[in-house]
Parts: structure tokens; C-alpha cells; sequence
């Protein structure tokens, strides 16, 4: 899977995509990450890329073209790209759309949104899905993009190692234990469930089902 993502502030990503499972995921080739800062495609000599809205309000707008001449790079030749444009009424990004994504395409694009967004007209240019990752606003695309790239990722083949270490594919529980088998702290015994010691793997599943479902 090859990531290619459309922002203004490549730097605020970086940090995230050189540690742990993604990090490894590169190194292995099993994803590669790609950064196009539109500020890289206008010809204006100071690098703006934001004006006024029309028909007034607050903010900045981030004009279309530069936008436009991003993604026409990131695409080039490619026939079958996906792209996504981070957008607080797109629609819920769920683990089924990444599983979506990481089955039927080797190239994604992320735009990510900034200001009061980005100048429509991006999307009379390329046939792109508004995501959400959820019912609030944030101050830019970067956190929903690196959300998607991290879930995306999850799917690749090869990147999570063990294929059983993908929770949404097996029976999974927001709590779990490891040893020591029982400890105190402030003179209260703190234990392992019964259950997950007696080897059960049906009686252990329907623990998992019963906590998943509080």
C-alpha cells in the first residue's frame, strides 16, 4: 500500500510514522508514505495558498489549484487510486472501509483539510470520499489521516506480523491480563479472571463476547 498525503504540515505527521508498527511496515516495504505540500505547487513567490472566503465569514480558504496540481502529482499515471478528503461531514471511517481500501487498491490519497477547508472545486476535479473519524471538529486533516493510515495499514498483508494479532478478525475484549497471576496493592488482592487460567477456549470466548458487549 502506497500512502500519498496531501498537507500542509508534513512535519506535524513525521514524528507518528517513524515509530512502532508503521515504522517497521516501511522498513519492510510493506506500505511507503509519500508527503505533497501544496505550497509546493503555486507559483505564488511567497508560498501562500490561502484567501478569503467568498460570500465573507471567518478563516482562510485554501485555494484549488494548488490542491488540484498535488493530487495530479501524487495520481501521475496511476489508473486505480483511492482518495479520501478528511472532512468533519464526510462520511464515519469504519474498519470495514479500511479493509475496502487495503483489498481493492495499492495507492491512497489523504487530503487533509485545514482552516475553514479547502476550495470545492477540488472535488468537480477528481472523484475523491469525504471521511469523518468522528462527530467533532479539529484544527486540521493530519490526525484523521494518520487514523486512517494506522487502520489502513493494520490490513496490509505481512505488517501486523501474526495475522491473529488483528483484533476486529477474532474475538477480542477491551480487558485483558498478564502475569503476575495475582498482586497486591494497598492490601487488596488484585486477580486474574478464573476463566482466563482454565484453558477453556469456548468458556474464554464467551468472556471476551460478554466484556465486548458493555
Amino acid at each position: 500500500m502506497n500512502f500519498h498525503i496531501i498537507t500542509l504540515f508534513p512535519e506535524s505527521m513525521e514524528s507518528y510514522i517513524k515509530s512502532s508498527i508503521i515504522k517497521r511496515a516501511i522498513e519492510d516495504k510493506k506500505i511507503s508514505v509519500k508527503f505533497y505540500n501544496p505550497r509546493d505547487f503555486t507559483n505564488d513567490k511567497h508560498k501562500r495558498i490561502d484567501q478569503k472566503p467568498y460570500g465573507g465569514g471567518p478563516g482562510m480558504v485554501i485555494q484549488a489549484e494548488p490542491v488540484i496540481k498535488a493530487i495530479a502529482k501524487a495520481k501521475g499515471r496511476k489508473k486505480k487510486v483511492k482518495i479520501y478528503f478528511t472532512s468533519p461531514s464526510g462520511k464515519k471511517f469504519t474498519t470495514d472501509i479500511a479493509k475496502k481500501t487495503a483489498n481493492n487498491y495499492k495507492d491512497t490519497i489523504i487530503i487533509c483539510g485545514r482552516y475553514e477547508g479547502i476550495d470545492a472545486r477540488i472535488k468537480k476535479v477528481f472523484s475523491m470520499e469525504e471521511i469523518s473519524i468522528g462527530d467533532y471538529v479539529l484544527t486540521g486533516g493530519e490526525l484523521p489521516a494518520l487514523v486512517m493510515m494506522d487502520s489502513i495499514s493494520r490490513q496490509v498483508k505481512g505488517v501486523l506480523g501474526n495475522v491473529l494479532s488483528c483484533e476486529e478478525d477474532r474475538i477480542s475484549s477491551p480487558e485483558v491480563y498478564t502475569r503476575p497471576e495475582s498482586f497486591k496493592y494497598k492490601k487488596k488482592n488484585y486477580k486474574v479472571p478464573k476463566v482466563l487460567l482454565t484453558g477453556n477456549h469456548a468458556d474464554i470466548d464467551k468472556w471476551r463476547s460478554s466484556k465486548r458487549g458493555k
